[in-house]
């Protein structure tokens, strides 16, 4: 081996070969956020000087991991715990190719490099052999070495060899490679996210044969629907049974907001299924428009009766009981929100009540409420810095399309309106999951200062948006939406054709003062589901709130809760009528479910904390109100399981 700067970075490169096809496809993403930086981009640049710089600017990208709110790091630091020992033998692999390049880096005696590498390789389960063309590493049997032991021996080593400012920075940097999105989709990040043991409160899966098509008597198809239960604070054998119903997304587990306390405080099992087509619970293997067609509200609220009978009927086999009913109770968040008041809108008898938290029980087809509530939430100078905004992006528009685009990381949204809609749901977020600071604090400055406010959105649309929340630009691309292929992680042309055909939401600009682009319109919003969806597909409004009822929905022992900054409220049951209470949660960060989720409501607060809330008072408060008709139609309806109506 010698120690020339080519022959490490080919044995380096070609090491990560052999490794990756030990690791499968997690070690190979792994593999592009967890190297060393330094080392493939000197590789590639062949110039130190400009390696460095190019480091400066790769640090400058990653700016919002170094944000003093910290969210960024914490919701990377979430993903990066449950990868067991994968995560420590790479990290001790890093640290063996620090220690290579910094020996090459500082022209070190290659006898003491020798044997720094064979007293890692022996601590790693590797087998290091030496040829006249490159040196490689062989893994053994891994089996004898705990995650700890991988940890301790590869840091050690690579601190042996690179001052401890060098390898701090590195070692921030590697994660946020790793979970940043340089490889990652939102959808891989977010399921990565999922597995975490705090997160949730299980991820282990349960399946269960669901009927395709309830409303026919001769379709006898079925599938396996994924669910998933928790019974660490289940009061055997007659503690209540809470549903938690999952909504337009994969399921990867229960997780771990407020409903843990709850169901902890009532000794009540905790059980999940996943919505049909979302996640792993798709019928078809394809999902063209036609397969499409059984993907409905009306198809999952029977999903839910069925399978809330059958999971009470294996209880009773296990406790070899005849007849026994739990107390059931029915809990969801916006979209599964509604699905929670209209279960027991549609089956009273299956249920003690619900909580709809920021349910959406009424179907809207130009919903301009939602524009109007972020002009209200984001305030007077915040707004008008967003609607200046929008009105230089429609100004550009015109005359500079593709590099305005390219200034906000979009350049393949080649439809205009996917590329506007983009932007506006960037803005919105903010307000919607509890990070309106995250928005207005730096347009306003900018405003103030004088900037380039264009420039300054397009910072924090690349660096909040797409970088710390996670989303991607994909998302908004009708060539996207039009793939059929079954992918696990995204929903979004699944939950694009429930909007096409059931509930609308169309996001329009009102007429007058809005914050999003006029150009985001009806016309925009049909073109779409017809451009995806063919031909015929348009969405039943009318039909949707009148099998509902809408926000005059006639169920009882429903609990609606709202978050006051949320645009989303506006299609929520917001007053309150006999037998179903309704609350809003006012303060200045509480939006999408905050009674669950706590603040910010995304990333996820542990347990619901609302400490972070500006009002936490006013959280504590609604919840208690929801504990007290929890306790009280639980009461009404114990011994029977159902419900008194």
């Amino acid at each position: 081996m010698t120690g020339s700067a080519d022959e490490l970075n080919r044995g380096y490169f070609d090491d990560m070969s052999e490794l990756k096809q030990h690791g499968g496809k997690v070690l190979t993403e792994m593999a592009h956020g967890m190297s060393d930086l330094l080392s493939p981009i000197l590789f590639v640049m062949e110039d130190e000087s400009k390696s460095f710089w190019c480091f400066v600017a790769l640090m400058e990208r990653l700016g919002p991991n170094f944000n003093r709110d910290q969210n960024s790091m914490h919701s990377q630091l979430f993903a990066l715990s449950k990868l067991k020992w994968l995560i420590y033998f790479w990290l001790a692999w890093s640290s063996l190719v620090l220690t290579l390049k910094a020996c090459w880096l500082n022209r070190m005696n290659k006898f003491i490099v020798l044997r720094d590498l064979n007293f890692v390789a022996e601590n790693l389960g590797l087998s290091f052999s030496k040829s006249t063309k490159r040196t490689t590493l062989a893994p053994k049997n891994l089996r004898h070495k705990q995650p700890h032991q991988f940890l301790k021996v590869g840091l050690a080593m690579g601190m042996m060899r690179l001052s401890k400012c060098l390898v701090s920075l590195l070692f921030l940097v590697a994660l946020s490679g790793f979970t940043h999105g340089f490889v990652m989709s939102p959808h891989t990040l977010l399921n990565r996210l999922s597995q975490n043991s705090n997160y949730y409160l299980t991820t282990e899966e349960h399946w269960f044969d669901q009927t395709l098509d309830h409303y026919s008597p001769y379709d006898h198809r079925q599938f396996k629907q994924r669910y998933y239960e928790f019974l660490d604070y289940f009061q055997v054998p007659d503690g209540p049974i809470f549903l938690k119903i999952c909504g337009e997304s994969s399921c990867n587990g229960i997780s771990n907001d407020y409903l843990g306390v709850l169901a902890k405080k009532f000794g009540a099992a905790v059980v999940s299924l996943e919505h049909r087509y979302y996640g792993k619970s798709s019928p078809f293997k394809s999902h063209t428009t036609e397969n499409l067609k059984y993907l409905s509200s009306k198809q999952a609220l029977f999903d839910l009766a069925v399978f809330r009978q059958w999971y009470q009927e294996s209880l009773n086999l296990k406790r070899n009981k005849t007849g026994a009913e739990n107390s059931w109770f029915v809990f969801g968040i916006s979209y599964s929100g509604a699905l929670s008041a209209w279960f027991r809108l549609k089956f009273p008898h299956l249920t003690c009540g619900s909580l709809a938290s920021s349910g959406v029980v009424l179907a809207v087809y130009n919903y301009t409420d939602f524009d109007k509530q972020v002009g209200e939430s984001a305030g007077p100078e915040c707004k008008a810095v967003l609607q200046e905004i929008t009105e230089l992006v429609d100004r550009s528009l015109e005359s500079n399309r593709k590099e305005l685009k390219k200034q906000f990381g979009a350049a393949e949204l080649e439809i205009d309106g996917d590329f506007l809609y983009f932007l506006a749901d960037a803005a919105v977020i903010a307000f919607q999951y509890g990070n309106p600071d995250a928005l207005c604090t730096p347009l306003v400055e900018a405003k103030k200062a004088g900037e380039d406010l264009v420039a300054a959105y397009a910072k924090y649309v690349k660096d909040f948006y797409v970088g710390t929340f996670g989303v991607s630009v994909e998302t908004y691309n009708q060539n996207h939406l039009k793939n059929t292929a079954v992918n696990e992680g995204n929903s979004d042309r699944l939950w694009w054709f429930q909007v096409c055909t059931e509930v609308a939401y169309f996001q329009v600009a009102p007429s007058n003062d809005s914050i999003r682009s006029s150009k985001i319109n009806t016309k925009y919003h049909l073109d779409l589901c017809k451009n995806v969806f063919g031909e015929g597909i348009y969405p039943e409004v009318d039909m949707t709130n009148i099998y509902y009822g809408g926000t005059k929905i006639a169920g009882s022992k429903i609990v609606f809760t709202n978050g006051s900054q949320d645009p989303w409220r506006h299609a929520s049951k917001q007053t309150s009528s006999p037998d179903m209470p309704s609350y809003i949660i006012t303060c200045h960060n509480c939006g999408h479910g905050t009674d669950m989720r706590g603040c910010p409501q995304s990333p996820l607060s542990i347990e619901g904390n609302a400490e972070n809330c500006s009002a936490p008072d006013a959280v504590n408060k609604v919840r208690q109100k929801m504990i007290e008709h929890i306790d009280l139609w639980l009461s009404e309806c114990k011994g029977t399981g159902r419900s008194s109506l």
